[in-house]
């Protein structure tokens, strides 16, 4: 569960002329005027989590991630297999070098969204939150820029360590500053070490994609695009349930939330170093012609500004990116404004709000690993045509947020449903159809542009919901119609991406002649 229940009770004033900051409009009639979350510039030095709350015994949430991860395994194995022979010792190699990549994936998440929990422990506003998370993100999306340069010219494995090393290090630096209390102002110097921390956490995703685009064939990508929706929601879980058993064991000291993170990473930067490879040839295996866009191409390197301007000018690739804005909007959407959604209008005591760790974890897992399946098996190794039956869910779940808003458990299983199938688009675009378009060689730079995008519109929103939304544990949380600006938002970007899978739904990758 995420850890909500660690922010102060909402602040009450008798009724004042002066009218509430927040855009949503205030209580009527005698009801209390809500007041504002104070601005953390120059806030408290030192934060104390005040939640007496204990979570659930860790069990009772591991089991049914295990479970349902153990059933998709077998799934997986009785399916028919695609037409691509490897042996079995090149199998089992292959799962360990995407293993602790993968796993060093999730516990980067862990070490970017304890940010997010330090907002729910009361010491950031939304709004304050909404701009630190709108510069990290557009620090995020930017860096792309360069870091999938890199990544191309380095290889994943080098961009991997560099990713877990930085990270750790700014994730170091902002516990220390916390507990010592030289934070100055906290909200300018979260919002410098958070968009370092998030210039670090870019090389993640392009790094596992580029790695994996030499040891997975296009015919399989399906796949990899599933076992990469699996680890974006075991980052989720990671980031937000164990965040919040970290905040309330040690509600005396947050900075934890930063340590432990980083402690973590050390290990499996030590994993990564010593197990991940770039290639099958640099662990002993043959390499192999992956049958993406880089197929036929020589070994020999292009100018990385020669292949962003061919890649930028691909139509496929930038309606991919336009997707993948829409994606970035609608996943943090739901991921960063739901609980402060059922917390303020009475929707606590649903299933959905009580295990939400628990469950966009496993529906992050389901749409993920389902829809790589069927995109391999139904649709031919085409991603288009899942990612738009994924929006058609999106849209229609956007609407029944609209329509039912004031029923939290309908809205809170929609949202549920939701979290399924935005993961599993993320999952086939950002990690499957980058790898497909850009090719084994250029890999880095595809994933760039295309999660770039992600960040963009997560930066969008950001600024968006972070102006227009009620603080969450405020009066103006309790009125519904303070929050129709969440799902109204999300349905015309939810159209957007509907609307271009559609018009993509036949691409595939092109493959150049040998030059």
């Amino acid at each position: 569960m995420l850890a909500d229940e660690v922010r102060p009770a909402p602040t009450t004033v008798p009724p004042a002329t002066s009218s509430p900051s927040l855009t949503a409009p205030a209580p009527k009639g005698d009801a209390a005027v809500c007041v504002d979350a104070p601005s953390t510039g120059g806030g408290p030095s030192k934060l104390v989590v005040t939640s007496k709350r204990k979570p659930k015994p860790i069990y009772e949430e591991l089991i049914p991630i295990a479970l349902l991860v153990a059933v998709i395994i077998l799934v997986i194995a009785r399916l028919p297999k695609v037409a691509i022979d490897h042996s079995p010792a090149f199998r089992r190699r292959r799962v360990l070098n995407w293993l602790p990549l993968g796993l060093t994936y999730a516990f980067l998440y862990m070490a970017r969204y304890n940010i997010t929990v330090l907002k729910d422990a009361g010491a950031l506003s939304g709004s304050d939150y909404g701009d630190i998370n709108f510069w990290g993100a557009l620090t995020y999306g930017i860096a792309f820029l360069i870091n999938g340069p890199l990544t191309d010219r380095w290889g994943g494995r080098t961009t991997i360590l560099i990713a877990a090393a930085g990270s750790l290090a700014t994730n170091v630096l902002m516990g220390v500053l916390i507990a010592t209390g030289n934070t100055g102002d906290l909200k300018l110097t979260l919002s410098l070490l958070f968009s370092l921390n998030m210039y670090f956490q870019s090389f993640g995703a392009v790094s596992i994609v580029k790695v994996n685009a030499g040891w997975f064939h296009l015919r399989e990508r399906g796949t990899f695009g599933g076992i990469f929706g699996i680890l974006i929601s075991l980052g989720i879980y990671f980031a937000f349930d164990w965040g919040f058993r970290i905040a309330v064991t040690l509600p005396e000291s947050p900075e934890a939330l930063f340590f432990i993170p980083a402690g973590i990473l050390v290990v499996f930067f030590v994993l990564c170093f010593l197990y991940v490879r770039d290639n099958p040839s640099d662990a002993g295996f043959a390499d192999f012609d992956p049958g993406d866009a880089s197929s036929g191409q020589s070994n020999e390197r292009e100018p990385a500004l020669k292949v962003m301007k061919r890649l930028l000018t691909n139509k496929i690739i930038l309606i991919i990116a336009v997707i993948e804005f829409s994606s970035g909007f609608l996943r943090q959407a739901i991921l960063q404004w739901y609980r402060d959604f059922a917390k303020g209008v009475g929707g606590t005591d649903s299933f959905v709000y009580e295990n939400w760790g628990l469950v966009s974890c496993v529906a992050g897992i389901t749409g993920g690993v389902f829809a790589g399946l069927i995109s391999d098996h139904l649709f031919q190794s085409r991603r288009a045509p899942m990612s738009a039956v994924l929006y058609a869910v999106m849209l229609g779940g956007a609407i029944v947020v609209l329509m039912f808003i004031g029923m939290p458990v309908v809205v809170s299983w929609t949202i549920a449903v939701m979290a399924m199938a935005i993961i599993g688009v993320h999952g086939m675009l950002s990690g499957t159809a980058s790898q497909d378009f850009g090719g084994k060689k250029n890999a880095g730079i595809a994933v760039g542009i295309i999660d770039g995008f992600v960040y963009l519109g997560n930066a969008f929103q950001s600024q968006v919901y972070g102006r227009t939304l009620p603080e969450k544990g405020s009066c103006a949380a309790k009125d519904l119609d303070n929050w129709l600006a969440w799902p109204i938002w999300m349905i015309p970007l939810a159209v957007l991406g509907f609307v271009l899978g559609i018009v993509v739904w036949n691409a595939r990758p092109d493959k150049p002649k040998p030059r």
